[in-house]
């Protein structure tokens, strides 16, 4: 497929914001983008409105946030449950989500607007994984059918955001593996219709 003028500066100017990006979001402006871009401003505005269009789809593609998810069907429930809260996308770009992830937090902190735009657009996508999972599971007769979703979902990621937010990215200590197997088991107890046990595959250390 051939690339045309549009579309080459277009990713020009995403890696450009990515490059200045790994410095502070704050401090980078839409002419030190232009500039190191080598696209004009007018041309930039033409394909994103504000500087916060832009880095949110910029961010995205480091967050791999544009990648689409792999269907968790594999006829398990709680496998699958398991697999939806420890999917990550491509790791290619893992380091620069390293890096950029606190400029991300303090921009978002400053900047209410995009703040919000940012979680929803970064957990719109694991909610939705997780709700379609509890439907099913409600249809196939394997949960509780009074189940609230709303407090399923917070059982289900809560702990998973506590670890990123408050103890993996402080202690540098990497998720526990069977993280994810508590859990989705503490939650079984509360809505399954019968007992948990390890999903299959899962072995024993």
């Amino acid at each position: 497929m051939v690339r045309t003028r549009s579309t080459q500066a277009h990713e020009k100017v995403l890696e450009a914001t990515l490059a200045l990006f790994e410095r502070g979001i704050d401090t980078t402006s839409m002419d030190a983008i232009a500039e190191k871009s080598g696209v004009s401003k007018a041309t930039i505005y033409k394909h994103w409105r504000d500087k916060d269009a832009l880095a949110l789809e910029a961010l995205s593609l480091v967050f791999g946030l544009d990648e689409v998810a792999p269907r968790f069907d594999s006829g398990d429930l709680r496998q699958d449950l398991v697999d939806a809260l420890t999917y990550q996308p491509s790791p290619e770009r893992q380091e620069m989500k390293n890096r950029m992830m606190p400029h991300v937090m303090a921009y978002a902190a400053r900047n209410r607007k995009f703040g919000e735009q940012w979680r929803t657009r970064v957990i719109e996508r694991p909610q939705t994984r997780l709700k379609d999972l509890l439907q099913r599971g409600i249809e196939h007769r394997q949960l509780v059918s009074k189940i609230n979703l709303d407090t399923g979902l917070a059982l289900l990621l809560g702990p998973m955001i506590y670890w990123h937010i408050f103890v993996g990215k402080k202690s540098l200590t990497p998720m526990p593996k069977d993280l994810a197997i508590e859990v989705v088991s503490a939650f079984w107890k509360v809505y399954g219709r019968e007992s948990f046990e390890k999903p299959a595959g899962v072995r024993e250390e």
